[in-house]
C-alpha cells in the first residue's frame, strides 16, 4: 500500500469500516494478524494526531496513533463494553484542564475545514472571531444570514457571553458518533475555550444522545450552571454555520430557526 509507514507489517486484507465521512475510514488486517484502523485524511493526519496526543494526556481513553504518514492515520482497533459513566468523568476532567489563553497552538479542522485557533485574551471575541466570523465569507452562507450574524458578533454575543470563562481543553466535536463503543474518543478538533462550546453541543443532539450515566457521571465531577441554557443556542450557532458549510442548503433553516429563536 502506497505511503504505508516503515516499521509496521504491510496489511494482508482492508475492508470498509462504518462512518468517517469526512475521512476514508478502513480496517485493516496485517500479516502478523493484528488490526488496525487506517483514516485517510483530507489534510495532514499530523493535525488529528496532534488531537488525540492532547485528549490523551488528560485522562481521555483514546486509540493509541500507531503511526502517521502523510495524509495517513493508523490507529489502535478497539473494540469492548460500554462505559459511559467512566467516559463522563474523563470528559468533565478533561473540561478541566486548562489553558493561558482561549486558542490553540496551530490551526486544526473543523471537519473539511480549517479551524483557525490564534490565541486572544477574551472568550466573547474568540468565539466571534474564530468560530463565526470566518465562516460568513463562504457562498453557502446565505447573504442575509451573514449580515445578521455579522451584527450579532459585533453587539449581542459580546453581552451574552462571559468575558472570561474557565479556559478548557475542549474536544471541539463531541458526540456520540464520535465514540468508540461507548468508551473511547475520536475525531478531535481541539482548543482551549469555554467549555459551554463543547456542552452546547453535546446537549443539543435530538438523536443519539449521550445516556443519563453519562451525564450522572460528569455533572458529579464539574455540574453544569443552572443559566447554561442562556447561552446554549448562542454557542450552537458554530455547529449551525458548520453544518451549513458542509451539508449547504438543507442545513440552512436550522441556523436561520435560531436566529429566530434569539431575537437576531
Amino acid at each position: 500500500m502506497d505511503g504505508w509507514p516503515a516499521g509496521l507489517p504491510q496489511p494482508r486484507s482492508i475492508e470498509p469500516l462504518g462512518g468517517g465521512w469526512v475521512g476514508d475510514t478502513r480496517l485493516a488486517t496485517l500479516a502478523d494478524g493484528g488490526r488496525v484502523v487506517i483514516k485517510n485524511c483530507p489534510y495532514p493526519a499530523a493535525i488529528e494526531a496532534d488531537g488525540l496526543r492532547a485528549l490523551r494526556e488528560t485522562g481521555v481513553p483514546t486509540p493509541d496513533v500507531l503511526a502517521v504518514s502523510g495524509s495517513l492515520l493508523l490507529l489502535e482497533y478497539l473494540e469492548g463494553v460500554a462505559d459511559w459513566a467512566a467516559l463522563g468523568t474523563a470528559v468533565a476532567r478533561m473540561h478541566r484542564c486548562t489553558g493561558p489563553r482561549y486558542g490553540w497552538h496551530l490551526d486544526n479542522r473543523a471537519g473539511r475545514f480549517v479551524q483557525p485557533n490564534a490565541w486572544t485574551d477574551d472568550w466573547p471575541t474568540f468565539f466571534a472571531e474564530q468560530r463565526l466570523r470566518t465562516h460568513l465569507s463562504d457562498p453557502t452562507v446565505p447573504d442575509e444570514v451573514a449580515r445578521r450574524l455579522e451584527r450579532a458578533c459585533d453587539g449581542p454575543i459580546q453581552a451574552l457571553l462571559p468575558s472570561r470563562p474557565v479556559v478548557s481543553l475542549t474536544h471541539g466535536d463531541l458526540w456520540t458518533g464520535n465514540t468508540v463503543a461507548g468508551r473511547w474518543v475520536i475525531d478531535p478538533e481541539v482548543s482551549f475555550a469555554d467549555r459551554e462550546l463543547d456542552l452546547s453541543y453535546m446537549l443539543g443532539a435530538t438523536s443519539h444522545p449521550f445516556p443519563a450515566e453519562f451525564w450522572e457521571a460528569y455533572e458529579h465531577d464539574w455540574p453544569i450552571p443552572d443559566d447554561f441554557a442562556e447561552r446554549s443556542k448562542v454557542l450552537g450557532l458554530h455547529h449551525r454555520l458548520l453544518g451549513v458549510r458542509h451539508f449547504g442548503d438543507r442545513a440552512v433553516p436550522a441556523l436561520i430557526a435560531d436566529l429566530n429563536a434569539l431575537g437576531w
